[in-house]
């Protein structure tokens, strides 16, 4: 999988957990203390994302930063 399917497909797993939720951007973005912006740009697969950033998300989201990470296109190509 190349690195903008990567990035794509885990923004897809944020906005999916977040929808899951039932909280916006700006309410995910509060509880990560990200900005908002920087959310929605992750959900789009605009944003290479770091380590810290992931743990951010996934306390907020409550859930473990692995689970964030576990992608259904793999990453083997």
């Amino acid at each position: 999988m190349n690195e903008e399917k990567v990035l794509a497909e885990f923004g897809k797993t944020v906005q999916k957990a977040r929808n899951d939720k039932g909280w916006s951007q700006e309410k995910l973005a509060e509880y990560s203390a990200l900005d908002r912006t920087y959310v929605s740009s992750v959900e789009r697969g605009q944003r290479n994302i770091s380590l810290i950033n992931i743990y951010k998300l996934a306390t907020a989201l409550e859930m473990n930063p692995g689970s964030l990470l576990q992608m259904n296109g793999g990453c083997d190509e």
